[in-house]
Parts: C-alpha cells; sequence; structure tokens
C-alpha cells in the first residue's frame, strides 16, 4: 500500500481520535484537489503522516526505554532470546485508535497457536514522552486480561520512553507522526511491524485489523522458520508477503496455471511426435505402394 493511501486512511482515524474523550468527533476534513493526478490534498494536521516501509532495516538495539515495572532497559532486552519480535507504536492515552490497535491485535493473537515469551515476543512502546510506567502497567494488564492465555505474562512488554529514544526507534521503523498541541494528542497512523531476532524489520501490518494467518506466517517467516510446524513451512511455499498491501497472498492459483502451462506443453510434444511418427509411417506405405 502507498504511503499515500495510508495516509488518507489515517486522515479519518486521525479525525475521529483527535476528539477528546466524551465528545464527539470533529466534522471530518473536507478535501481539496493538490494536482492534476487529482489525489485530495491532505490538511495541514496530516501532512507528513505515514508509515514508510524500511524492510530489511536494521533498528536501533542500544537505546533505551522504560519498562512496564520502571527499569530502564536497552531495546535489545527483547531480542536476547532468539525469537521474533511483535512491534505496536501506540500512545497509550490515545482516545480511540491505539485502543484498536491493540484490541485487534491481542484478539487476533488469541487465534495464533504460537505463545508470546516462548515463540516471540510482544513490545508496545509509546510514542508519547508524556506516557508513565503506571499507565504502561495498567494497559499491559488490560491486554494480557483481554489476551486470556495463562502462562505468558512474561511475552508481553509495554515500553515508554523520553523524547530522543522515541525519535530513534520511530525513524528506524518509518513511522511519522504530528502532535497538536491544542488537543494534547498525536496524528497517527496505525500498523504493527514483525522483527526477527537480528532486530531486522522483516513485515507490515497496516490499519486495525489483522489476520491471524498473516501475524503468523510473518513470525515463522521472520524467525526463518525455527517456530511453527511443518504445515506453516507449506503455506509460506503457498503464499507470499506483498508489501504494497501488508498482506500474505496466495500464489497456488500461479502454481495451477504453470501445472497447467506445463501439462499443455507436454501434451503438445506429445501429439506432435505422434503425428510425426504417423506421418512417417504414411509416407513409407506410401513409397512401397509406388
Amino acid at each position: 500500500m502507498s504511503r499515500y493511501r495510508l495516509v488518507t486512511l489515517a486522515a479519518i482515524a486521525a479525525s475521529a481520535a483527535l476528539a477528546q474523550p466524551g465528545q464527539p468527533a470533529p466534522v471530518q476534513p473536507s478535501f481539496t484537489m493538490q494536482d492534476s493526478n487529482l489525489r485530495p490534498a491532505l490538511p495541514g494536521a496530516l501532512q507528513g503522516v505515514g508509515i514508510d516501509q524500511r524492510l530489511n532495516a536494521q533498528i536501533p538495539l542500544d537505546i533505551t526505554f522504560r519498562d512496564d515495572l520502571g527499569r530502564t532497559v536497552p531495546l535489545s532486552t527483547f531480542f536476547q532470546t532468539g525469537k521474533p519480535v511483535l512491534l505496536a507504536p501506540v500512545y497509550y492515552r490515545c482516545p480511540m485508535l491505539c485502543s484498536q490497535v491493540l484490541n485487534e491485535m491481542a484478539s487476533a493473537l488469541k487465534a495464533v497457536s504460537l505463545v508470546p515469551g516462548k515463540d516471540f515476543e510482544v513490545v508496545a512502546f509509546s510514542f508519547d514522552p508524556k506516557d508513565t510506567v503506571e499507565i504502561a502497567a495498567s494497559k499491559r494488564q488490560t491486554y494480557f486480561a483481554r489476551y486470556g492465555r495463562p502462562g505468558t505474562a512474561n511475552g508481553w512488554h509495554f515500553l515508554t520512553g523520553d523524547q530522543d529514544n522515541i525519535k530513534l526507534l520511530m525513524d528506524a521503523v518509518g513511522f511519522h507522526y504530528r502532535y497538536d498541541p491544542s488537543t494534547d494528542q498525536y496524528a497517527h497512523a496505525s500498523g504493527i511491524m514483525v522483527i526477527t531476532p537480528e532486530g531486522r524489520l522483516s513485515k507490515y501490518f497496516y490499519g486495525v485489523d489483522y489476520s491471524p494467518r498473516d501475524i503468523r506466517l510473518g513470525l515463522v517467516e521472520a524467525s526463518r522458520e525455527q517456530i511453527g510446524t511443518p504445515v506453516d513451512e507449506a503455506l509460506l511455499f503457498c503464499y507470499h508477503y506483498d508489501p504494497t498491501t501488508g498482506k500474505y497472498g496466495a500464489v497456488a492459483i500461479n502454481m495451477v496455471r504453470a501445472a497447467g502451462a506445463g501439462f499443455a506443453l507436454v501434451c503438445g510434444a506429445f501429439l506432435l511426435i505422434a503425428f510425426r511418427h504417423d506421418w512417417r509411417k504414411d509416407k513409407r506405405q506410401l513409397g512401397r505402394a509406388r
């Protein structure tokens, strides 16, 4: 999906997100045309907001954050186990969109048999330096309870940090947002990322509706197939990740088409050989008759 489309979608979500709790969302902005391609111009508050894919880019593992227990830890803490990481950039005071991101991520993970803390790590981090450790701890309890799978608490991490470290990580993952001082809130897009055990960006999943199949395949692929089952390996053969949509699409139909084309070639070659054999046989018989 192009960055332009992401930003356009974010415009609608951000307009609701900028509403104060308990108040109606502001009227959605009217768009004007900005060029000859008839693309709508974004309102000033959303200029520069979006997600740039930086696949295979290395994130800075030496920067530090505070975990939900108040400890200052380097980001590398969550990559020392040799497991992939599901990363969710949000801010905890967000009145709407970020809660949807976390809600849908937790719901999708409930349908994934891979286990947080055993097969992968879930790391949410706030890009709002005003978010506190106490808020992060409360969010962790909320979403661990929503996930509802005992024995996985050590796989969920909710981080806060200072502006400098936040900017370093947000720039590394290509997540662009803007602060609105009049509402003390942020305009931002929505999405989650899969990161390899070495700290490289592997997959982006956009929006707030995440496919359990896509998340599972993304984690399996990011782990270099060190987790999952032989079935997952077969699915990875039949599906491929499309970075323009942030989803896995089936390629089985292409395999069927290739097999069909191969079958047609074999049949054509067989028929050609048979026809040539009959033609030569008929020619020999005709020569004897003369």
